[in-house]
């Protein structure tokens, strides 16, 4: 197996899925190009996203689903299957704010419409489905796309919430939410922690 060492000097090491070469040998055993050339062995190129998770679970298991899972989307960007930021429902951005506040806090500036409104611009979406203080299920605000938002502690008094808004319908859609979401976490950040 070629390993980090093996790679030429001066040659940037490649990233797909977000993920370094680095990341991924040292998770799974293989580097991106292993990786590749391996897929490419068992036709994945051919496959659909299901498909090359479900044969990198089974013939790999201690991979682990996360990972398999991650492979697959590295996979699919090397051979041109999927653009950055797209899934199979469209494309989806993810975002993330740590902030100074227990995550019980937290999780109600969020499920709570009328502190919502204090820090976001669009604050009447549908919450589908609320676990406090863990997640929420979201559909947005057109109606047509989704929010997952999860809610972790840092100790007592810190906490982060983890989102990723998918089902968005093209690429140019990716930075105008990210620029969004950044700004909004931002705003929440200030407010819980003024």
């Amino acid at each position: 197996m070629a390993t980090m060492a093996d790679r030429e000097p001066g040659r940037a090491p490649p990233k797909w899925g977000g993920i370094r070469d680095e990341a991924v040998e040292k998770a799974t055993g293989c580097g991106w190009e292993r990786w590749l050339k391996t897929l490419d062995r068992y036709g994945c190129a051919k496959l659909k996203h299901k498909e090359i998770a479900a044969l990198i679970a089974e013939r790999w298991p201690k991979v682990g689903g996360w990972w398999a899972q991650m492979v697959t989307v590295g996979y699919e960007q090397a051979r041109g299957l999927r653009k950055a930021n797209q899934a199979p429902l469209g494309f989806q951005v993810s975002c993330t704010k740590t902030v100074d506040v227990p995550v019980k806090t937290l999780f109600a500036a969020w499920h709570d419409a009328r502190r919502r409104a204090r820090w976001l611009e669009d604050p009447d979406f549908e919450v589908r489905k609320a676990t406090a203080p863990k997640s929420m299920r979201i559909t947005w605000v057109d109606g047509k796309t989704s929010v997952e938002a999860n809610f972790y502690a840092k100790g007592t008094k810190r906490s982060y919430v983890s989102l990723q808004h998918g089902k968005l319908p093209a690429k140019r859609d990716v930075e105008r939410m990210r620029a969004y979401w950044r700004t909004a976490l931002e705003d929440l950040k200030s407010l819980l922690e003024a």
